[in-house]
């Protein structure tokens, strides 16, 4: 470990304590804020005689428990943390994120695989659809490349669908990202995203759960998930989201909490628009380029490589493509060009990420 890590480390001892804590029945945010408010530091609670414990307002359950924890447990929890090189940060850490403390129900305990010096960078989360349109997976790729470029922090769920898209895209651009899992390190779910969250961790991102190791992915952990990545995050980005779906409860949460919520706008005829648009009526930012999210922020300001986009955007081919799928026949009607010259201009916007093809020809994915 390096040494920035070695200086934040919880030692051995303090990490025995939080698994105590952490294990206590009932023992919530909530109560360990009133204990650390009544005591030189929450882990003195370890010290106190047995007979003043009920004066904390703790349960006969939870005197047990603070007075006979588990150790054998608790030790092999802690030799493997430690041999997996994962870290443990407690509500009260000096690194704990900002954002995340002042949410309403902040975790106790962050277990923490990577790159811990992301928590208190920009981040802008990015969520939506587990079966994303051609149109929602490129401009996801198109944003987040952008964005990576700004030095933001690219934050999602590990999922399938838009955050494993918002994922790779960032680690493509040689960005960072975070994910927040809805289960335990040691249970990264889903399966198919286990290489993509080793990727994750190497190419200095970070992967983020308040479970213990071997919590499995059950459904009521998902809300929990959704918290922490929308009270984590400066803005939450919903890409393409039906109107009852995990990233409109996401999106829901990161209003409650005050931060910035921004929509993209789709089709009317696509039932996964109907989520953005809902949200956009409540208020949410339409967003229809990058300047509309990158305005909200100061110190993000666009580099020269957008330059490209723009003057590509202005193209007379790709003036032709339109946002919904366009044939090759009305591309050449309406761009006047050959078809040979069309077939390779295509491939070229593709490239760049300006367009993608679709079953019956072409959409147009940049603004």
């Amino acid at each position: 470990m390096d040494e920035f890590k070695d200086s934040v480390l919880l030692s051995k001892s303090q990490l025995r304590l939080w698994m105590a804590l952490y294990l206590c029945p009932q023992l919530g945010i909530g109560s360990l804020k009133k204990l650390e408010a009544l005591l030189p530091n929450v882990l003195s609670v370890f010290q106190l005689p047995e007979s003043e414990l009920p004066n904390y307002k703790l349960s006969p359950k939870q005197i047990t428990k603070l007075l006979m924890p588990d150790w054998q447990y608790i030790d092999r929890l802690v030799d493997w943390l430690t041999s997996q090189q994962i870290l443990v940060l407690p509500f009260n850490h000096m690194l704990y994120p900002s954002l995340l403390f002042n949410t309403a129900r902040p975790p106790v305990l962050l277990f923490l695989k990577g790159n811990i010096k992301l928590l208190n960078q920009v981040q802008l989360a990015f969520v939506g659809s587990r079966n994303p349109t051609a149109y929602g997976s490129q401009v996801t790729k198109n944003f987040v490349r952008e964005l990576v470029g700004l030095q933001v922090v690219i934050t999602s769920g590990l999922a399938i669908g838009i955050d494993g898209i918002a994922h790779k895209a960032a680690l493509s651009a040689k960005g960072q990202t975070i994910a927040v899992l809805g289960s335990g390190l040691n249970q990264i779910y889903p399966k198919r995203h286990l290489y993509l969250a080793e990727q994750i961790v190497e190419q200095d991102g970070l992967l983020v759960s308040e479970f213990l190791p071997n919590v499995p992915p059950v459904q009521f952990n998902f809300p929990k998930r959704n918290r922490i990545i929308a009270g984590m995050t400066n803005g939450t980005v919903v890409v393409e989201a039906a109107i009852k779906s995990g990233s409109l409860i996401t999106a829901q949460i990161a209003v409650e909490e005050g931060r910035d919520v921004f929509a993209i706008p789709g089709s009317i005829f696509n039932p996964l628009s109907v989520g953005c648009h809902h949200l956009i009526k409540q208020g949410a930012k339409i967003v229809t380029g990058i300047d509309d999210i990158i305005e909200e922020y100061v110190g993000l300001t666009k580099t020269d490589n957008f330059s490209n986009k723009k003057d590509l955007a202005e193209d007379k081919l790709l003036a032709s493509v339109g946002h919904d799928t366009t044939s090759i026949d009305v591309i050449v009607q309406q761009s006047n060009l050959p078809v040979e010259q069309v077939l390779t201009k295509l491939l070229s916007l593709e490239v760049e990420g300006l367009i993608v093809a679709v079953p019956g020809g072409y959409l147009k994915v940049s603004s």
